[in-house]
């Protein structure tokens, strides 16, 4: 937190283009959709909301740092549907089920246990939605990434590895098996109201 507290006023200048790259990839390259309550966890200083802020109904962006969310507020200026929440990513401040889309850029490698993480982007997922992503190539090899994700699960729909992106970019959806339970619980819950 405070290194990205300290690094907020510079971390446009130095990681936007990265940035850029890997929502181009997945916005243009791949068409993604985007569509209604949309969670941005680790956004920064919101690189992201101009990519996905006039198609969803709703934008959080949810980060630790102060100071990338001062940055991120100023960005957000133009548009009711963003709003910024400042929580640690292992605790997600969400009811069960709430976002159709989830976005982890460029935050798995900063966390002390990426697992816990994927845990709580399952559990505020809805059981339609889709996530994405990234895991740096530095920190994880490609087969190895996708057992992790598959471990969470996770099921990987399409797994981008350009050679210009830092990251494996990854596009999944809850596994069938996360499916069933959802529905299995809310098909109990209809009938013990």
């Amino acid at each position: 937190m405070k290194r990205y507290d300290l690094t907020a006023e510079i971390y446009d200048s130095r990681y936007s283009k990265e940035q850029e790259a890997k929502y181009s990839s997945v916005f243009e390259g791949l068409r993604l959709p985007v569509q209604g309550r949309v969670l941005d966890v680790g956004c920064g200083t919101g690189l992201m909301f101009d990519w996905v802020v006039h198609r969803a109904e709703t934008v959080v962006g949810l980060d630790i740092s102060r100071g990338m969310l001062l940055k991120a507020r100023e960005r957000a200026k133009g548009y009711t549907n963003v709003h910024l929440v400042q929580a640690d990513a292992d605790h997600l401040p969400f009811q069960t089920h709430i976002f159709k889309m989830v976005f982890a850029f460029t935050v798995l490698q900063n966390m002390p246990e990426p697992g816990k993480l994927l845990d709580e982007v399952v559990r505020v997922a809805t059981v339609d939605s889709l996530v994405v992503v990234t895991g740096l190539k530095k920190v994880f090899e490609a087969e190895a990434f996708k057992r992790f994700l598959a471990s969470s699960d996770l099921t990987l729909l399409k797994l981008l590895d350009r050679a210009y992106l830092k990251c494996f970019v990854a596009v999944c959806c809850l596994n069938a098996s996360r499916l069933a339970a959802a529905f299995n619980q809310a098909f109990s819950n209809a009938f013990n109201m």
